[in-house]
């Protein structure tokens, strides 16, 4: 039986391709209402981990319970409506919409309402005023209306962000979501999440190790495919095995 306060957790979650074992046994456990980052050395298996949570790819063997409920097998578009959503990456984003447009269609897939059908111009405006709202969430106010194609990258992972909280997720899955940017970009992205963890569950994958120390009430380090160590971030800085896989790597200094 899982525990009560454990939204997401894993059994000897295992997945092998051709022969080669990716992610080796896992025993992971999201606990509710957290900041939770998957961190490793390339080649870990925090991506393979990850894509195995949001059903991107299927268990060799071991098991996935979502809210106390086995979810092993089930599909994406089913553990969606359950409240699983994963950030939408980019290429996700209509770029010629505009953000407000993106997240009014983002608002509607819970509803399962395709975006042209709407007649009501009461409804319309309703979308528009919560998309307007959730742009302010995130710092997107100022850039309602412009093309998102140029918009800039940070301020991309923000829409992604807003468009993610548009379906209103329980658990929300996060992949890399401060890779390919600068220190101005990683802060904001950094607050933002923070910001929008009140009253949810975070669970990201990140390489950004003082990103990650600054807002993660839990760490999980993965190496080969395995778990070196989990704690929070002055338990696992300072454990010597997590020291030495990060040597040798951008992030070889764990300290801020």
């Amino acid at each position: 039986m899982t525990h009560a306060n454990m939204i997401l957790e894993t059994r000897g979650l295992t997945r092998e391709f051709n022969g080669f074992t990716a992610v080796n046994g896992i025993d992971l456990r999201v606990r509710r209402g957290t900041i939770h980052a998957l961190i490793g050395p390339n080649g870990a298996g925090k991506t393979t981990c990850f894509n195995l949570l949001t059903k991107f790819l299927t268990p060799t063997s071991g098991q996935i319970f979502f809210d106390g409920r086995e979810i092993t097998r089930a599909a994406p578009a089913a553990i969606a409506r359950q409240g699983v959503v994963r950030s939408f990456q980019i290429s996700a984003v209509f770029p010629h919409l505009t953000p407000v447009d993106n997240v009014t269609i983002a608002l509607q897939r819970p509803l399962g309402v395709s975006y042209r059908f709407w007649k009501s111009s009461t409804m319309v405006r309703s979308l528009r005023e919560r998309a307007l709202e959730l742009l302010g969430d995130v710092g997107l106010a100022a850039y309602a209306d412009v093309k998102t194609v140029e918009l800039s990258y940070g301020h991309k992972r923000a829409l992604e962000i807003a468009t993610t909280l548009a379906m209103d997720p329980v658990l929300m899955l996060l992949d890399e979501p401060t890779q390919g940017m600068g220190h101005e970009d990683v802060d904001r992205v950094t607050a933002l999440i923070d910001k929008v963890s009140k009253g949810r569950t975070i669970l990201m994958v990140e390489h950004n190790m003082k990103m990650v120390s600054s807002i993660a009430d839990t760490i999980t380090v993965l190496q080969r495919g395995e778990i070196l160590a989990e704690g929070d971030y002055a338990v696992v800085s300072a454990n010597p095995q997590v020291k030495e896989a990060y040597m040798g790597t951008e992030d070889a200094s764990l300290a801020h």
